[in-house]
């Protein structure tokens, strides 16, 4: 009996997506607490659409999209909605906890209530650094129970359709991989680039002022350095929050050095922006993209990356905070730089 209610449960579920993908548009309102900006942009690769936030932090607007999973920014922080038409989805949230407080409702609220827990469940995962300094065989085990109790939340959930389940299933094999693929750079960046090692170094980099540039000739000096590429959009986005803490420490005891990860045909591209963006601090060019013996040793293979060295050349943060995360500032502090 159980079994023929659980089928029976299926192919309602079918036929329900079946009359909401029928229907040309859904609509998707809420009231956002502590409101970061005035418009939320919804986002994904073929479909952007602003929506304007009231004053009160209220907003509703009528969609016209592909079912799918998008991403949903406030100005500040994002998360990954499910929309499909038909859906006559609210959401609730505080920005000050931001992904602990999102709460969906209404028509299409089941899989975006789902997806906001696991988004706190994996970030709990991503977060766990000790799981990196775990034994191999350790690290296999805690990752293949990790991916059943991701599992079990996913088939917890109620009242979730069977592609998105599928389609979930995929996603949790895709994550704990992607998780078991970082253990040796994430081994290797706890051991080889703690906090206290000598900092692999950057030798006769072209400075954009004329010259060569190394970081032994920035010894006696904190220095705080930012790999980016012309061609990177959050790069690009880093610019202004890293120019203000620039002028802000301008006479302390720290050297802020851009180094350019840009393939050597660029190098036109490199040394305009730096004039159009009036970009300041020491701004360096890779001697070879990534594949550069400093890019190599700091396993960068991912940009915008931030690195902070001491005035002695040993790393204080192989993956230091970006400057527009306040937690820069408070390793400034704590230096007392």
């Amino acid at each position: 009996m159980k079994k023929l209610i659980w089928v029976l449960s299926i192919t309602v579920a079918m036929v329900s997506v079946q009359v909401t993908a029928q229907k040309k548009h859904m609509t998707f309102s809420g009231k956002i607490t502590s409101k970061n900006s005035d418009s939320l942009l919804l986002r994904s690769r073929k479909f952007t659409k602003k929506i304007s936030v009231n004053i009160d932090g209220s907003f509703s607007d009528t969609l016209n999209v592909s079912r799918g999973y998008y991403n949903l920014f406030d100005g500040k922080e994002s998360t990954t909605v499910f929309l499909e038409n038909g859906f006559n989805l609210k959401m609730a949230l505080d920005t000050k906890q931001f992904d602990e407080t999102i709460k969906y409702s209404g028509i299409g609220a089941e899989p975006n209530n789902y997806l906001a827990k696991n988004a706190l469940l994996v970030e709990d995962v991503q977060n766990n650094e000790s799981l990196f300094s775990m034994p191999k065989a350790a690290f296999d085990k805690i990752m293949t129970g990790i991916n059943k109790n991701l599992k079990l939340e996913l088939h917890k959930a109620k009242k979730l359709d069977p592609a998105f389940i599928a389609e979930q299933v995929k996603n949790i094999d895709g994550f704990t991989t992607y998780i078991s693929g970082s253990y040796e750079k994430k081994k290797y960046m706890n051991e080889v680039l703690a906090k206290g090692k000598v900092s692999p170094k950057f030798k006769n980099f072209e400075n954009n002022t004329g010259g060569t540039t190394s970081l032994d000739d920035l010894k006696g000096k904190y220095v705080y350095i930012d790999v980016w590429a012309t061609w990177c959009g959050p790069c690009k986005a880093e610019i202004p929050a890293l120019k203000a803490v620039e002028k802000e420490y301008h006479n302390k005891n720290i050297a802020f050095v851009s180094i350019s990860a840009d393939i050597a045909k660029a190098h036109d591209t490199w040394k305009k922006m730096i004039q159009e963006k009036d970009l300041a601090g020491i701004q360096l060019f890779s001697d070879a993209a990534f594949d550069s013996s400093f890019m190599k040793d700091y396993k960068i293979d991912a940009i915008p990356r931030f690195i902070l060295i001491d005035p002695k050349g040993n790393i204080i943060a192989a993956d230091a905070p970006r400057p527009s995360d306040k937690k820069l500032i408070d390793l400034f502090n704590e230096l007392k730089i």
